[in-house]
């Protein structure tokens, strides 16, 4: 059986990492001719999209155990949230990959 409590932390950590690793690859660009940005970028966006599941995958159980109210007071906080990781996701994943263009001409 799922512990459904843990996908909220699940959700999070991973939301945090798909952040975190193209900051990270833009932190590491100066050290080396860094290759691997790549490999960040979607292992970024792998992160974010988990990260979206875990939330269906919350919302899923609570539509079957009926838990409505806890569907209504959550259900616009958790759009909001999805499109703002998305977002931001996209938005630093594309800036890392301007940046290492720019490097490489």
């Amino acid at each position: 059986m799922i512990m459904y409590g843990l996908l909220n932390i699940g959700s999070l950590v991973l939301g945090l990492i798909a952040w975190i690793l193209p900051i990270a690859s833009l932190a590491k660009r100066n050290k080396d001719n860094n290759k691997t940005w790549v490999l960040f970028s979607i292992a970024s966006f792998s992160a974010c999209v988990i990260s979206l599941c875990f939330q269906i995958l919350y919302n899923d159980y609570l539509v079957r155990i009926e838990d409505w109210s806890a569907l209504m007071d959550t259900s616009k906080g958790v759009v909001r949230l999805s499109f703002l990781l998305s977002i931001v996701t996209i938005v630093l994943n594309v800036i890392t990959a301007i940046v290492y263009n720019k490097k490489s001409k």
